[in-house]
């Protein structure tokens, strides 16, 4: 069964359509969206299991360009 996470993201980028075309060509994002408060992007996230959705996270969120920092929140 496939667990869904909301991934906070902080950005630094002057490029935010850049940015946020990048995470939206993700397969594994559902949904992401810019948004203005203590965080930049909120994208919904589906993986198989909670150790694929760390390396979604860890080796293709954050190495996006323009991505600094991230917060993962799975849903229940």
């Amino acid at each position: 069964m496939a667990i869904r996470a909301f991934v906070l993201m902080n950005l630094v980028t002057s490029d935010l359509s850049t940015t946020m075309t990048q995470l939206r060509e993700m397969k594994e994002i559902k949904n992401a969206d810019a948004v203005i408060g203590p965080y930049d992007c909120i994208a919904e996230v589906e993986a198989e299991n909670m150790e694929v959705l760390g390396n979604i996270v860890v080796n293709k969120i954050l190495k996006i360009d323009g991505v600094a920092k991230t917060l993962t929140c799975v849903k229940l």
